[in-house]
């Protein structure tokens, strides 16, 4: 397996996605719970509830009572949104990313590449679509059978050769053969709401004329502040669980399918600092690359690997070589330190 840390199979790659998946599932009401409760500290705090009157215990026992009541409230609201998210989920990403489906006789190479990869492997085909941006991405998107797409932009297309853009629809089928992409998906648009709640309600609270006059008023809000500062916090580490071992197992898996090491380092290449398209931080994370990844401590919290270390995996443990992908002729082996 490509990659950099110890090896797993993968099988057991495929059953830490579905542990993750139900993990982050079941993780979804305990967060809105949280936020609730810290929705009801800071509006006693501000004055728009009142308080018990009595000292900051009395005011956070009366605020654990009012979340404990709404917990009925909050597991409705979880599971009407899982609904709608299951069933609306592929809507949602073609609305934010403006793509759209395609069929063999509009794209009919691009349509042939993706399913003589799927004959290969014997699965069923996904379902294809663009998305006209010059920005150089793709990803795969869906929960299950029936729902698996594989979507790439049109610069993409303009810009990659057949064997380039063939190893790249090789790395997103391989995103969903892994059971990967539920993860991801789950990961962006069921648990990526609880961030869009919480900013809605941080900025409500704040924007509110509510004066926060009682004796506790104070250390509520900063209790409030920090309890929701947490599950923001959750909801972005849920996003970054993401795991970036997904992107080397992809490129494995794309060189698996098309036996062509060197096609995946060229596209690789060519996508590097071109993958910019217009779409919320928690869908980036699904693309073939996110350009807007930081570095900082170490990478910890970015949700790719570096296109230099998809690179150097690819020349170690595939025998591929880099070189100019727009520089015919001088491919040349980079050694790896």
């Amino acid at each position: 397996m490509i990659g950099f840390g110890p090896a797993v199979g993968i099988k057991t790659f495929i059953w830490q996605n579905n542990t993750r998946s139900a993990l982050l599932l079941a993780g979804f009401p305990v967060l809105l719970v949280m936020l609730v409760f810290a929705v009801n500290v800071l509006a006693m705090g501000s004055g728009l509830v009142g308080s018990s009157g009595g000292g900051l215990a009395d005011d956070l026992a009366l605020a654990s009572r009012n979340t404990i009541a709404s917990i009925p409230l909050a597991v409705v609201v979880s599971v009407i949104w899982f609904v709608v998210a299951y069933f609306g989920h592929q809507s949602m990403i073609d609305a934010i990313t403006g793509a759209r489906r395609v069929a063999r006789g509009e794209e009919p190479e691009l349509y042939n590449l993706l399913e003589n990869l799927c004959i290969s492997r014997g699965i069923t085909m996904p379902a294809l679509r663009i998305i006209e941006t010059h920005g150089l991405n793709a990803y795969a998107s869906g929960l299950r059978d029936g729902q698996y797409t594989v979507t790439v932009t049109r610069g993409l297309m303009n810009v990659l050769g057949r064997d380039e853009l063939e190893c790249v629809l090789a790395h997103e089928l391989t995103h969903i053969l892994n059971r990967d992409v539920r993860t991801m998906v789950i990961a962006s648009i069921f648990a990526g709401i609880i961030s869009v709640v919480a900013e809605l309600i941080f900025r409500g609270l704040f924007r509110s004329r509510g004066g926060g006059r009682g004796k506790n008023a104070a250390p509520l809000m900063l209790i409030g502040l920090a309890i929701g500062v947490v599950g923001y916090g959750l909801a972005f580490l849920i996003r970054m669980s993401l795991s970036r071992t997904r992107e080397y197992v992809a490129d494995a898996g794309a060189v698996e399918l098309t036996k062509n090491p060197d096609a995946m380092i060229s596209a690789l290449r060519k996508v590097s600092g071109h993958s910019a398209i217009e779409a919320p931080e928690e869908l980036r994370g699904m693309f073939l690359d996110n350009t807007t990844d930081k570095s900082g401590f170490a990478g910890l919290f970015a949700t790719h690997p570096p296109i230099e270390r998809r690179v150097a995996a690819l020349i170690e443990f595939s025998g591929g070589r880099d070189y100019d992908p727009y520089q015919t002729g001088l491919a040349t082996a980079v050694p790896t330190t």
